[in-house]
């Protein structure tokens, strides 16, 4: 980011995150990402230096970091270190799952669920997403049915579920109002489950999904077949799975937006160093003034998304980001760094493309960042009803 954005605060919690990836992260990411899963001992070890759950309240053992910067600066630590598949894991954990308990559950709830976002005892997944519901959530189709005893019977089908594999539970939206699951429903007919994988045997989780990057961070789709769910883990309330959806997203698109800008930083760093590197007709590559024009206009749009992402964060810790102020952020600084992505590896030429070079490992991830939270179609429809309501 850009000078100033940062206080020494934050610099001094750089440190801690620099030397944690250092340690526990990059001798082992390759490794990872050719298995397609991470070791627990690096939630483990992120959890011992306190890199979860950073806005988990002192009362319930965390530090109350709720200041977004401290979020930004794992996501570019990450970034620099190429292990953009654990940055992703750690937001569904800290900025999907996280706030949804701690805004809506209740004071029971957080006192047995905090402490185990913290400790890493539990890691999280959302799983909103279905086969035939993806950014349309009233078309949900997994049912949850309330027993005699008070708890529910959970039954359908999620996908592009990330920590599903390596995960402990999910984050579960479900219809509750017991209709038939062919229609659409209203706004009361889906209700939100904290939902545990262990000793349920109606909880699991198929293969994992084979996907263009990001390999490290585990994608699987979740089967529920009558899961068996207390219901203490009901957050927030029959029938306010929606509304609490939609409280929580702008969190998680300004996580997404926020991760773009880390990887288009990142990227941009590592393409200057490899221009003036490479050489091409006996001169560096950073000699043409073809490739001076390009980086000059990569470092425009890259203060340009900065300063955007600068001005949704005040909003946001001021507690006045809404869904479309995330939405208008994750469009702008999403789709921005997709193109500085593809500038950026065609300035690599050949070597761009090859899957052991940073940059194409970025674009590969930065593709994700107009999907995931909202594809930028719905981002724009919903930025042009906003535009159009009276």
């Amino acid at each position: 980011m850009f000078p100033g954005f940062y206080e020494e605060i934050h610099e001094e919690f750089r440190e801690v995150v620099r030397e944690f990836v250092a340690r526990e992260v990059t001798p082992h990411y390759k490794q990872w990402d050719a298995a397609h899963l991470m070791d627990r001992a690096v939630w483990e070890a992120a959890a011992e230096n306190g890199l979860l759950g950073l806005a988990v309240d002192e009362d319930h053992g965390g530090m109350g970091l709720t200041d977004y910067r401290f979020r930004m600066i794992l996501d570019e630590e990450l970034a620099r270190a190429d292990a953009l598949g654990l940055a992703l894991a750690l937001h569904l954990h800290d900025d999907w799952v996280l706030p949804a308990l701690r805004r809506f559950g209740t004071a029971e709830q957080q006192q047995t669920w905090l402490p185990r976002f913290l400790d890493s005892s539990f890691i999280a997944s959302v799983a909103f997403t279905e086969p035939g519901a993806g950014s349309d959530l009233r078309g949900v189709r997994t049912k949850a049915v309330r027993q005699d005893d008070g708890s529910w019977l959970l039954t359908g089908q999620k996908t592009f579920i990330g920590n599903a594999v390596s995960g402990d539970g999910a984050l579960v939206l479900a219809r509750t109002d017991g209709s038939d699951v062919k229609r659409r429903g209203g706004a009361e007919s889906f209700s939100l489950f904290l939902v545990e994988k262990e000793d349920n045997p109606g909880y699991q989780v198929g293969s994992q999904l084979e996907k263009m990057g990001l390999k490290a961070s585990d994608t699987a789709e979740l089967f529920f077949s009558e899961a068996r769910v207390p219901a203490e883990n009901l957050i927030g309330g029959e029938g306010r799975g929606l509304e609490i959806a939609k409280e929580i997203l702008p969190q998680g698109r300004l996580a997404v937006a926020a991760g773009a800008a880390a990887v288009a930083e990142a990227a941009l760093g590592q393409t200057v160093d490899y221009v003036r590197q490479r050489t091409a007709f006996d001169q560096p590559v950073a000699e043409f003034q073809n490739t001076r024009f390009q980086l000059a206009e990569l470092q425009i749009e890259l203060e340009a998304v900065q300063r955007y992402l600068a001005a949704t964060v005040e909003a946001f810790d001021a507690g006045q980001l809404d869904v479309v102020g995330a939405s208008k952020a994750k469009l702008f600084i999403g789709e921005r760094a997709k193109s500085m992505l593809d500038t950026c590896l065609q300035l690599h030429g050949g070597y761009g493309y090859i899957l052991e070079y940073p940059v194409a490992q970025a674009y590969l991830a930065v593709r994700l960042m107009t999907i995931f939270g909202g594809t930028s179609e719905i981002l724009r429809e919903t930025i042009g009803t906003d535009l159009l309501r009276d």
